[in-house]
């Protein structure tokens, strides 16, 4: 089986003084759902990503949710400056070598930043559903109404230049990208929170990752 590398959030536990990398195991069964073999991926800083790859041969990458971005909300509680050090050179070295990457949530986020976008803060996108306009040639691969768990969002405007929009919500925000000539992609729902999990999902990250 092809081999899925996927980012881990950090968790603060107070109670036992540690710092925790951590991945829904929902990540897991989606991966073999998708025909991978799950590998879970340290936020082990920059320094030794090339040493990283060069060991664990990934077929794909998944940048997945969690922990607010540093550099937009420094004081949220939830920050994790070493995961985002880690995911942008992870983002680099991924580009080197033409492994597929997709964003979900946070991780489209940061491919945007990575590339020169913004990001704004946004209402009632958490715990909610909402629906979508697709992009014609994705009509048959993105559900009309998808889940949504993020306080910020991707205006039109702030789309980092070489992200092409597939996706959007009813007010104009990017919810789903490609990159024009790399294997880059985004969406901003959570595919591994449905149960079970939509068919549109499965034949998406399928298109962007294989």
């Amino acid at each position: 089986m092809k081999r899925l590398g996927i980012t881990q959030r950090v968790e603060n536990i107070t109670a036992y003084g540690e710092r925790r990398d951590c991945l829904d195991q929902r990540w897991s069964v989606l991966a073999n759902e998708l025909g991978y073999i799950p590998i879970p991926l340290p936020n082990i800083g920059k320094l030794d990503i090339s040493n990283l790859l060069d060991s664990l041969q990934l077929d794909a990458i998944i940048l997945s949710g969690g922990n607010s971005i540093t550099k937009l909300n420094p004081t949220a509680t939830d920050v994790a400056p070493e995961r985002d050090i880690f995911e942008i050179a992870l983002i680099e070295e991924g580009i080197k070598r033409a492994i597929p990457i997709l964003g979900v949530c946070r991780g489209m986020q940061i491919i945007n930043i990575y590339y020169g976008g913004q990001l704004l803060p946004i209402e009632g996108h958490v715990a909610s559903y909402h629906k979508l306009n697709i992009a014609s040639d994705y009509s048959e691969y993105i559900l009309e109404m998808v889940n949504s768990y993020h306080n910020w969002a991707i205006k039109s405007s702030d789309l980092a230049s070489g992200l092409i929009p597939i996706a959007s919500d009813e007010k104009g925000s990017i919810e789903a990208f490609i990159h024009e000539s790399k294997p880059v992609a985004g969406l901003m729902w959570h595919p591994e929170r449905e149960t079970p999990f939509k068919q549109q999902d499965i034949k998406l990250i399928k298109k962007f990752l294989l």
